[in-house]
């Protein structure tokens, strides 16, 4: 029985070493070189690995930041092209600011003013955006080394020890994502999350998508579908202002699909705060992941995109700032609207919004979320 349990102890040891090494080098169907995500030691070490099937889907993945660094699905002429945004190597990830894939934490999305009150304390965070603190504060979870739990073919888990006081927010929270692609070209991302103290938390993953494969194009005419019949109006911070508007007669009506540039350039208040879409929408699903979300598609590649989520809501984000200074993959410049981000979540300043679906994790309390992001081809 000692000798087994020596074996097994030190296959653990084994595989958890193989784990901080990370993967033998890789050269990626996108092309990435896995040797350019090398960087640290230890608990800094930083790597890609990667996610395939055998309907020859590929998924990239480095642990600086729990970023999605390409995804290749094939289009309707059965061409295998990548959909998302970003660098080819980690300097790039490192020391340009941006969400490009990022795993987003501890709090996705905008707390006005970088204040917020738990009980009887008010607690202040690091603002980066107008006054505002956006995705986490000017060193939110993009810009951390996540430790690697496990990586396999199919599976990327990957955790996160954020301590009290990060960037402001109160309470110690232990974090874990789990990246899963399945043999049907679906990507599943689960958000794990347990609290030391009470907290207030929102996770999203931060793709920026263009299904067309050409970064060099607009991303106006994808055609959106959203399953929702609200919105929450914002300022002209992009902060909400706590109520609910319908989009039934607005440009923010995707309830029947439409192209993305269909109403984008409409006269409209909540157009211009946004230069563009960047809102949130009441998701009408309920929680439940047997409704759909939200379906993207391009009608050049034929590539489709179907989100399901046990999130309320969804930040819908068309790359209004983007404006050809930041240079990613395959030395392409990222022109404006080159990309949509469909950021499943919690509504935008929840922790001061009574209105909206409450945020607070409480000690000892499982914070659980899954998102699946289901590739296809229409013709």
């Amino acid at each position: 029985m000692k000798r087994i349990s020596g074996i097994f102890a030190a296959a653990i040891l084994l595989l958890l070493a193989s784990c901080a090494k990370g993967p033998a080098p890789f050269v990626s169907d996108s092309g990435l070189n896995s040797k350019k995500f090398v960087s640290g030691k230890n608990e800094t070490r930083t790597n890609l690995y990667r996610l395939k099937n055998e309907a020859g889907m590929e998924v990239c993945i480095t642990n600086y930041g729990g970023r999605i660094v390409s995804v290749m699905v094939p289009g309707k002429d059965s061409v295998m092209r990548d959909v998302v945004l970003g660098f080819d190597n980690i300097k790039d990830y490192q020391t340009i600011p941006s969400d490009f894939g990022a795993t987003i934490g501890r709090y996705a999305n905008r707390i006005a003013g970088g204040k917020f009150t738990l009980g009887q304390t008010e607690y202040t965070l690091p603002t980066n955006n107008n006054g505002n603190t956006l995705h986490g504060g000017p060193e939110g979870w993009q810009y951390k080394v996540f430790n690697v739990n496990n990586a396999t073919p199919e599976t990327l888990t990957l955790s996160y020890i954020s301590e009290d006081g990060e960037m402001g927010f109160p309470g110690q929270v232990d974090f874990t994502v789990v990246f899963n692609l399945t043999e049907d070209n679906a990507l599943y991302v689960k958000y794990i999350a347990w609290a030391h103290g009470k907290t207030v938390v929102n996770f999203t993953n931060h793709a920026y998508f263009n299904l067309s494969g050409d970064p060099t194009r607009t991303i106006e005419d994808h055609v959106l579908y959203l399953n929702a019949l609200q919105t929450t109006p914002v300022n002209a911070e992009l902060i909400p202002d706590g109520s609910f508007a319908p989009v039934s007669g607005t440009p923010f009506d995707f309830t029947a699909p439409k192209a993305i540039g269909q109403d984008i350039e409409a006269e409209n208040e909540q157009l211009a705060f946004g230069m563009g879409y960047d809102h949130n929408w009441v998701l009408a699903t309920e929680g439940k992941l047997s409704k759909v979300a939200s379906t993207l598609c391009c009608p050049e590649t034929g590539i489709s995109l179907e989100i399901r989520t046990t999130e309320p809501g969804i930040q819908i984000y068309t790359g209004n700032v983007l404006d050809g200074t930041v240079t990613g993959k395959n030395a392409v410049a990222y022109p404006r609207r080159s990309a949509v981000c469909l950021e499943t979540q919690h509504f935008p300043d929840s922790p001061n919004k009574s209105a909206f679906p409450s945020t607070v994790l409480a000690p000892g309390k499982k914070y659980e979320s899954l998102t699946i992001y289901k590739f296809g081809v229409e013709e």
